[in-house]
Protein backbone atom coordinates (compact mmCIF):
# COMPACT_ATOMS: atom_id res chain seq x y z
CA UNK A 1 0.00 0.00 0.00
CA UNK A 2 1.03 3.69 -0.50
CA UNK A 3 3.02 4.96 2.47
CA UNK A 4 1.20 7.75 4.41
CA UNK A 5 2.88 10.58 2.50
CA UNK A 6 1.21 9.73 -0.72
CA UNK A 7 -2.70 9.09 0.95
CA UNK A 8 -2.51 12.52 1.78
CA UNK A 9 -0.49 14.71 -0.34
CA UNK A 10 -2.38 13.26 -3.26
CA UNK A 11 -3.90 15.80 -5.16
CA UNK A 12 -7.40 15.75 -5.58
CA UNK A 13 -7.33 14.97 -9.62
CA UNK A 14 -8.82 12.56 -11.49
CA UNK A 15 -12.66 12.59 -9.64
CA UNK A 16 -14.15 11.65 -13.18
CA UNK A 17 -17.35 10.66 -12.96
CA UNK A 18 -18.12 11.14 -9.55
CA UNK A 19 -17.86 14.82 -9.49
CA UNK A 20 -19.39 17.72 -11.59
CA UNK A 21 -20.15 21.86 -10.73
CA UNK A 22 -22.78 23.58 -9.24
CA UNK A 23 -25.81 23.73 -11.68
CA UNK A 24 -26.39 27.35 -12.86
CA UNK A 25 -30.52 27.12 -13.03
CA UNK A 26 -31.97 28.72 -9.90
CA UNK A 27 -34.51 27.06 -7.86
CA UNK A 28 -36.54 26.89 -4.49
CA UNK A 29 -34.81 26.60 -1.76
CA UNK A 30 -34.80 23.20 -0.17
CA UNK A 31 -35.82 24.35 3.78
CA UNK A 32 -36.49 22.51 5.49
CA UNK A 33 -34.89 18.94 7.73
CA UNK A 34 -33.35 15.67 5.78
CA UNK A 35 -32.26 12.95 7.41
CA UNK A 36 -31.06 9.22 6.69
CA UNK A 37 -29.39 6.08 8.67
CA UNK A 38 -26.10 5.32 6.69
CA UNK A 39 -25.56 1.31 5.97
CA UNK A 40 -22.61 -0.56 5.47
CA UNK A 41 -21.06 -1.16 1.95
CA UNK A 42 -18.27 -3.32 1.41
CA UNK A 43 -19.00 -5.28 4.55
CA UNK A 44 -17.27 -1.82 6.04
CA UNK A 45 -18.89 -3.09 9.42
CA UNK A 46 -19.49 0.60 10.05
CA UNK A 47 -22.69 2.55 10.68
CA UNK A 48 -24.27 6.19 11.40
CA UNK A 49 -26.79 8.91 10.37
CA UNK A 50 -27.21 12.02 8.80
CA UNK A 51 -29.74 15.07 9.99
CA UNK A 52 -29.31 18.05 7.75
CA UNK A 53 -31.19 21.56 8.39
CA UNK A 54 -31.90 23.54 5.67
CA UNK A 55 -32.47 27.18 6.06
CA UNK A 56 -32.57 29.58 2.71
CA UNK A 57 -29.01 28.96 1.17
CA UNK A 58 -27.42 27.30 5.14
CA UNK A 59 -27.32 24.09 5.73
CA UNK A 60 -26.24 22.74 8.90
CA UNK A 61 -24.74 19.14 8.49
CA UNK A 62 -24.33 16.89 10.98
CA UNK A 63 -23.30 13.01 10.81
CA UNK A 64 -22.38 10.53 13.00
CA UNK A 65 -20.53 6.88 12.45
CA UNK A 66 -18.93 4.07 14.19
CA UNK A 67 -16.90 1.36 13.50
CA UNK A 68 -14.80 2.61 10.44
CA UNK A 69 -11.14 2.05 9.39
CA UNK A 70 -9.49 3.58 12.40
CA UNK A 71 -6.00 3.75 11.18
CA UNK A 72 -3.54 4.09 7.83
CA UNK A 73 0.16 3.62 8.57
CA UNK A 74 -0.36 4.25 12.23
CA UNK A 75 -2.11 7.50 11.88
CA UNK A 76 -6.20 8.64 12.22
CA UNK A 77 -7.57 6.80 8.61
CA UNK A 78 -9.27 9.87 6.84
CA UNK A 79 -12.77 9.66 5.70
CA UNK A 80 -13.61 11.69 2.62
CA UNK A 81 -17.55 12.06 2.71
CA UNK A 82 -19.97 13.69 0.15
CA UNK A 83 -23.97 14.64 -0.43
CA UNK A 84 -23.87 12.96 -4.24
CA UNK A 85 -26.36 14.11 -6.32
CA UNK A 86 -27.91 13.63 -10.39
CA UNK A 87 -28.56 9.69 -10.13
CA UNK A 88 -31.14 7.29 -8.87
CA UNK A 89 -30.77 8.88 -5.05
CA UNK A 90 -30.09 5.16 -3.66
CA UNK A 91 -27.05 3.19 -2.26
CA UNK A 92 -25.79 0.57 -4.66
CA UNK A 93 -26.77 -2.94 -4.52
CA UNK A 94 -23.82 -6.25 -4.39
CA UNK A 95 -24.79 -6.51 -8.31
CA UNK A 96 -23.09 -2.97 -8.67
CA UNK A 97 -19.65 -4.81 -8.50
CA UNK A 98 -19.49 -5.07 -12.23
CA UNK A 99 -15.89 -6.03 -12.30
CA UNK A 100 -16.26 -9.08 -9.52
CA UNK A 101 -13.26 -7.70 -7.33
CA UNK A 102 -14.92 -8.38 -4.42
CA UNK A 103 -15.36 -4.55 -3.72
CA UNK A 104 -18.13 -1.73 -5.07
CA UNK A 105 -15.58 1.05 -6.27
CA UNK A 106 -16.86 4.65 -6.41
CA UNK A 107 -17.56 4.50 -9.80
CA UNK A 108 -19.24 1.15 -9.61
CA UNK A 109 -21.53 3.19 -7.31
CA UNK A 110 -21.77 6.14 -9.11
CA UNK A 111 -25.24 5.21 -10.92
CA UNK A 112 -26.75 4.83 -7.60
CA UNK A 113 -25.81 7.36 -6.23
CA UNK A 114 -24.75 10.22 -8.48
CA UNK A 115 -21.47 12.16 -8.71
CA UNK A 116 -20.12 14.51 -6.01
CA UNK A 117 -22.41 17.85 -5.17
CA UNK A 118 -21.31 18.74 -1.94
CA UNK A 119 -17.72 18.21 0.20
CA UNK A 120 -18.73 17.33 3.88
CA UNK A 121 -14.88 18.44 5.00
CA UNK A 122 -13.74 20.09 8.10
CA UNK A 123 -13.79 24.02 8.76
CA UNK A 124 -13.12 26.04 5.85
CA UNK A 125 -12.12 23.56 3.75
CA UNK A 126 -13.96 23.34 0.48
CA UNK A 127 -16.97 22.23 0.15
CA UNK A 128 -17.28 21.92 -3.64
CA UNK A 129 -16.56 19.02 -5.75
CA UNK A 130 -13.54 19.62 -6.47
CA UNK A 131 -12.48 19.17 -2.61
CA UNK A 132 -14.08 15.86 -3.11
CA UNK A 133 -10.47 14.34 -2.22
CA UNK A 134 -8.99 16.26 -0.02
CA UNK A 135 -7.55 13.53 2.37
CA UNK A 136 -6.69 16.33 4.78
CA UNK A 137 -9.86 17.99 5.32
CA UNK A 138 -11.62 14.90 5.90
CA UNK A 139 -12.78 13.68 9.47
CA UNK A 140 -10.23 10.75 10.36
CA UNK A 141 -10.38 7.45 12.67
CA UNK A 142 -12.92 4.54 13.25
CA UNK A 143 -15.57 7.67 14.49
CA UNK A 144 -17.04 10.44 13.23
CA UNK A 145 -18.89 13.09 14.96
CA UNK A 146 -19.11 15.97 12.02
CA UNK A 147 -21.19 19.36 12.40
CA UNK A 148 -20.72 22.02 10.56
CA UNK A 149 -22.55 24.78 8.78
CA UNK A 150 -22.61 26.59 5.34
CA UNK A 151 -23.66 27.64 2.31
CA UNK A 152 -24.97 25.10 0.11
CA UNK A 153 -24.95 25.65 -3.26
CA UNK A 154 -27.56 25.23 -5.96
CA UNK A 155 -27.21 21.88 -7.57
CA UNK A 156 -27.67 19.99 -3.73
CA UNK A 157 -30.59 22.22 -2.84
CA UNK A 158 -32.47 20.80 -6.13
CA UNK A 159 -31.08 17.49 -5.29
CA UNK A 160 -32.80 17.07 -1.98
CA UNK A 161 -35.89 18.69 -3.47
CA UNK A 162 -36.40 16.27 -5.45
CA UNK A 163 -35.39 13.49 -3.32
CA UNK A 164 -32.13 12.61 -5.10
CA UNK A 165 -29.53 13.36 -2.66
CA UNK A 166 -27.16 10.59 -0.82
CA UNK A 167 -24.76 11.01 1.51
CA UNK A 168 -21.41 8.48 1.19
CA UNK A 169 -18.64 8.02 3.50
CA UNK A 170 -15.39 6.45 2.07
CA UNK A 171 -12.64 4.61 2.98
CA UNK A 172 -12.17 0.78 3.86
CA UNK A 173 -10.55 -0.91 6.07
CA UNK A 174 -7.52 -3.16 3.72
CA UNK A 175 -7.03 -5.38 7.17
CA UNK A 176 -10.83 -6.48 6.13
CA UNK A 177 -10.87 -5.87 2.43
CA UNK A 178 -7.37 -7.34 1.35
CA UNK A 179 -7.84 -6.54 -2.24
CA UNK A 180 -9.05 -2.78 -1.66
CA UNK A 181 -5.05 -2.21 0.33
CA UNK A 182 -3.26 -3.84 -2.76
CA UNK A 183 -5.15 -2.58 -6.30
CA UNK A 184 -4.91 0.96 -6.95
CA UNK A 185 -7.96 3.63 -7.14
CA UNK A 186 -10.47 4.07 -9.70
CA UNK A 187 -10.28 7.50 -8.71
CA UNK A 188 -6.56 8.30 -8.39
CA UNK A 189 -4.23 5.34 -9.17
CA UNK A 190 -2.06 7.24 -7.11
CA UNK A 191 -4.08 6.07 -4.14
CA UNK A 192 -5.22 2.25 -2.74
CA UNK A 193 -8.68 1.47 -3.76
CA UNK A 194 -9.20 1.16 0.10
CA UNK A 195 -9.18 5.31 0.21
CA UNK A 196 -12.00 6.21 -2.05
CA UNK A 197 -14.41 3.03 -1.94
CA UNK A 198 -17.85 3.61 -0.03
CA UNK A 199 -18.16 2.12 3.59
CA UNK A 200 -21.32 4.13 4.38
CA UNK A 201 -24.07 5.27 2.74
CA UNK A 202 -27.61 6.53 3.17
CA UNK A 203 -30.83 8.42 0.25
CA UNK A 204 -31.54 11.33 2.21
CA UNK A 205 -35.63 12.26 2.70
CA UNK A 206 -37.37 15.49 3.99
CA UNK A 207 -39.05 14.99 7.19
CA UNK A 208 -42.45 16.52 8.13
CA UNK A 209 -42.75 20.06 9.55
CA UNK A 210 -41.94 19.95 13.01
CA UNK A 211 -40.48 16.29 13.16
CA UNK A 212 -37.77 15.73 16.23
CA UNK A 213 -35.30 13.15 16.21
CA UNK A 214 -36.20 12.58 20.31
CA UNK A 215 -38.18 9.35 22.22
CA UNK A 216 -40.49 11.81 23.41
CA UNK A 217 -43.09 11.08 20.68
CA UNK A 218 -42.76 8.02 21.59
CA UNK A 219 -42.86 7.90 25.49
CA UNK A 220 -46.21 10.05 24.46
CA UNK A 221 -47.47 7.45 22.37
CA UNK A 222 -47.30 5.04 25.32
CA UNK A 223 -48.25 7.18 27.77
CA UNK A 224 -51.38 7.62 25.48
CA UNK A 225 -51.64 3.77 24.91
CA UNK A 226 -51.89 3.52 28.28
CA UNK A 227 -54.57 6.42 29.20
CA UNK A 228 -56.51 4.92 26.65
CA UNK A 229 -56.61 1.14 28.25
CA UNK A 230 -57.20 2.49 31.44
CA UNK A 231 -60.34 4.46 30.14
CA UNK A 232 -61.19 1.47 28.23
CA UNK A 233 -61.07 -0.83 31.78
CA UNK A 234 -62.90 2.01 33.56
CA UNK A 235 -65.66 2.10 30.77
CA UNK A 236 -65.96 -1.83 30.69
CA UNK A 237 -66.05 -1.91 34.56
CA UNK A 238 -68.98 0.73 34.56
CA UNK A 239 -70.66 -1.47 31.73
CA UNK A 240 -70.22 -4.59 33.75
CA UNK A 241 -71.59 -2.83 36.77
CA UNK A 242 -74.64 -1.57 34.84
CA UNK A 243 -75.27 -5.15 33.75
CA UNK A 244 -75.25 -6.47 37.08
CA UNK A 245 -77.54 -4.16 38.04
CA UNK A 246 -79.77 -4.54 35.33
CA UNK A 247 -79.49 -8.30 36.32
CA UNK A 248 -80.49 -7.87 40.04
CA UNK A 249 -83.70 -5.55 38.95
CA UNK A 250 -84.81 -8.34 36.55
CA UNK A 251 -84.69 -11.27 39.14
CA UNK A 252 -86.03 -8.89 41.64
CA UNK A 253 -89.11 -8.01 39.23
CA UNK A 254 -89.48 -11.46 38.54
CA UNK A 255 -89.37 -12.45 41.61
CA UNK A 256 -92.11 -9.99 42.31
CA UNK A 257 -94.30 -11.25 39.97
CA UNK A 258 -94.07 -15.07 41.16
CA UNK A 259 -95.21 -13.87 44.42
CA UNK A 260 -98.45 -12.26 43.22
Amino acid sequence: MKNKAVLLAAPALGLGLVVMGASPAMAAHATGTYSTTLNEINNSGASGEVWIEVEGTSATVTLNATGLAAEFDGAPYPHVQHIHIGAQGLCPSDDADTNGDGIINTTEGAPAYGEIGTTLSVGDADKSPAGGLDLAAAPAGSTIDYEETFELDQATQDALEAGTAVVVVHGLDPATQPESGTSPSDLMPELPLAATSPALCGALEMQPAGWVDTDVTTVAAVESDTMGAQVGFVALGATVLTMAAAGVYVVRRRTALEND
